[in-house]
């Protein structure tokens, strides 16, 4: 009878297999369909791998259910289907173990979701735990000998992933594993120290580590964690770096290479060794050798490569610098105009329409709205930068998540602040199929509040992981918030993470009632950041009923809509002016400003409202000269 799985590690190293993705790919399998799905479609093509790996040696066979859960599986339409593609995953491996006549041990193979943990991404721990449960309950059933979590670059995700095999296969052996960069950290900047204390005390069997780089780097790794680790260690590197060769990618580190330094992390202490991306039966060949003449040696505190000189890049000691618009939010009632930067090349009819408003003495900043309705236009920070430039008023960049990577997105900020460009208000952006490109693919690395909280850290003058920038930011951040939402609470829990995020002023979603502001007052008592209050003048009868019946978000009572069908066509722009002059004269000493989106470009009927609220200009004060 076989030994289990923790008896059999005992006795000395013992090799995993290899890369299943690369295996598919070179048969001709897309990177751009899922390969989790295969397991019904083309079994018999996952199946030929198993085999070439028990053939190479292998004493691990990892299922093909890396992202077999319920969110990835979602990109493809097939979320209901997780039971049936980890079942099927388990069956396959287990018919190739009994087709070789050798024995291996099968591993659910369990990976990310593939969406971020909140504030970072949409999912709460919880719902991640829930989803991680699902699928490892499925292996399980299916009949697998233990369970390897893989390629984690998350910590904490990793930590329900944890909880969750804990929770729904207490007695199935458990394999964890982060991946690390060249430096020998996670992407949020956790040492291999980090990652076994961490884990170490939640139950695991074996931690370690996957995919990240190629070997030598790895090696770091092992070494790192075999100085204060009680578990035993798993390793399963990339073969190097991958590169494009006639449009496909390829690893270039050779078996012998890997061999070698899988000797060396064996002889550390290292107890289960594999591969990752672009490893191939030949490649786990060669760690079959290694396997059967290393030997072990005991652990030693382990000596981990210098890490990278930042002594020049020692943050700058400085003073907050508050940027125009935050110093005006604190002295007056400010008003803000949105505009949205053209469709194509040509700026030179929108920059004397914002000079307008400059001269007008009445507007005191432009927001710059980001490709609104998914639609492509100029670059919002480029816009910026002219305005701020050629018109000589500050600018509001409007920064949407899910056009742009975290990659984009970090870049998109260092360039703004180099740029002179410091208020930035963070929305979702709309999704890319309502646009001009609606095969564009929707961006999810990060939601509205972590988007707030990695400009906050930039505030502090480091990145997302803990890395210095030489010196710190100074913005200056808005949120944005529905007071007309049909799901208040909710709407008010959204309000609670973006402040506790860093959030410094609140832009809402037009307004047209005064009461929808107020029955949200009262409930707050008072609004937690300063708030300006979003107002778009109806041009007429029908711009009023698209808004009212065709854009989220957007509710125009009926009362209002009645007086915009009876000031008829010719009087609907002065009755759309009336409105907003009235809304903002009922609710301009609860607020701390306006936040102006005309509507067609309108821009003269900005100024329009304006001037008619006497309260907005600073008194005349009469000069009495001694007689």
């Amino acid at each position: 009878m076989p030994l289990s799985f923790l008896d059999r590690l005992q006795l000395g190293p013992i090799v995993c297999d290899g890369a299943m993705g690369t295996q598919l790919y070179a048969r001709g399998i897309s990177y751009d369909q899922s390969f989790d799905e295969l397991v019904v479609s083309r079994p018999e093509l996952v199946l030929s791998v198993h085999r070439d790996y028990l053939d190479a040696g292998a004493e691990i066979l990892e299922t093909n259910s890396f992202g077999a859960n319920r969110v990835r599986l979602a990109e493809f339409g097939l979320a209901d289907n997780v039971i049936l593609y980890n079942t099927r995953a388990v069956a396959i491996a287990r018919q190739a173990v009994a087709e070789s006549g050798r024995f291996a041990y099968v591993a659910g193979a369990v990976g990310p979701l593939g969406k971020g943990l909140t504030p970072f991404g949409p999912i709460s721990p919880a719902e991640a735990r829930a989803i991680f449960a699902e699928q490892i309950e499925a292996l399980a059933h299916a009949g697998v000998d233990l369970l390897v979590l893989e390629t984690f670059s998350s910590l904490a995700e990793l930590v329900e992933a944890v909880k969750a095999a804990r929770l729904v296969a207490p007695d199935l052996p458990l394999v964890a594993q982060m991946t690390f960069n060249e430096e020998s950290v996670t992407v949020r900047g956790h040492t291999p120290a980090d990652v076994v204390a961490t884990l170490e005390p939640l139950g695991v069997d074996v931690l370690g580590a996957n995919c990240s780089f190629g070997s030598q780097p790895m090696l770091a790794v092992m070494e790192a964690m075999a100085s204060v680790a009680s578990k035993p260690l798993s390793a399963q590197p990339n073969a190097g770096f991958p590169t494009i060769i006639d449009g496909r990618f390829m690893y270039l580190s050779s078996p012998a290479y890997m061999a070698d330094y899988a000797r060396q992390m064996v002889e550390g202490g290292v107890s289960i060794i594999g591969g990752c991306c672009g490893t191939t039966p030949e490649h786990i060949r060669a760690l079959v050798e290694v396997a059967r003449t290393a030997r072990p040696r005991p652990r030693v505190p382990a000596t981990v490569g210098p890490k990278p000189d930042t002594a020049g890049e020692a943050v700058e000691a400085q003073t907050h610098q508050p940027t125009g618009l935050e110093r005006k939010l604190a002295e007056k009632f400010v008003v803000t105009v949105e505009v949205t930067p053209p469709r194509g090349f040509d700026v030179g009819r929108l920059l004397p329409s914002i000079m307008s408003l400059r001269k007008s003495g009445l507007i005191d900043a432009i927001n710059v709205d980001d490709n609104p309705r998914a639609t492509a236009s100029l670059s919002a920070l480029a816009m910026c930068s002219l305005v701020q430039t050629r018109v000589g008023i500050e600018t509001v960049l409007h920064l949407a998540c899910r056009t742009r990577n975290l990659i984009a997105l970090h870049s998109e900020l260092m360039g703004a602040h180099a740029l002179g460009v410091r208020n930035v208000f963070v929305v979702m952006g709309d999704l890319p199929h309502v646009g001009d490109y609606p095969n564009a693919s929707a961006v999810g690395d990060v939601t509205a509040s972590g988007l707030m909280g990695l400009i906050k850290r930039f505030n502090q003058g480091e990145d997302m992981n803990g890395k210095p920038l030489g010196r710190r930011a100074s913005f200056f951040v808005g949120c944005a918030f529905n007071l007309g939402a049909d799901n208040l609470d909710k709407e008010l829990k959204v309000l609670d993470r973006k402040v506790a995020a860093g959030a410094d002023f609140i832009l809402t979603q037009p307004v047209y009632d005064p009461e929808t502001f107020f029955r949200v007052q009262r409930r707050l008592g008072a609004f937690p950041r300063p708030l300006l209050v979003g107002v778009m003048p109806l041009y007429n009868s029908r711009n009023a009923e698209f808004l009212h019946n065709e854009v989220p978000g957007i509710v125009i009572p009926d009362a209002v809509r009645a007086r915009m069908r009876e000031a008829g066509e010719a009087g609907g722009r002065a009755e759309g002016v009336r409105l907003s002059q009235e809304f903002l004269d009922a609710a301009h000493a609860h607020v701390n400003g306006a936040y102006i989106i005309p509507p067609f470009r309108r821009y003269d009927m900005v100024v329009e409202i304006l001037e008619g609220l006497p309260w907005l200009r600073p008194p005349i004060l009469e000069v009495v000269t001694s007689p």
